[in-house]
């Protein structure tokens, strides 16, 4: 069974990219979740902040959101996401 490699572009307003294809270990609509197990990085070292502008792919459709909460729990870092809309099918986002 395939399983599709879950990315996310984080973006500041004011400041610009913060991260381009930011691995992600799940991703709804809701929100995404990273898991830092075993990995160098830690949930401390995210600068995911409310307010932040989320994108990523939902099918064939990039869909946009903003960063509502950002909660660290142990080894996780759990980001909610709001105003979930999708982009047009000509947007472009370098």
């Amino acid at each position: 069974m395939d399983q599709a490699f879950l990315t996310v572009d984080v973006e500041r307003r004011g400041y610009g990219r913060r991260y381009t294809d930011l691995p992600v270990d799940t991703l709804s609509r809701e929100g995404f979740a990273i898991d830092c197990t075993g990995a160098y990085m830690r949930p401390e070292w995210f600068d995911i902040r409310p307010g932040d502008i989320v994108r990523w792919r939902d099918g064939e459709r990039r869909v946009q959101g903003m960063v509502a909460a950002v909660q660290r729990e142990g080894e996780w870092v759990h980001v909610a996401v709001e105003q979930v809309f999708p982009l047009p099918p000509d947007a472009f986002y370098p």
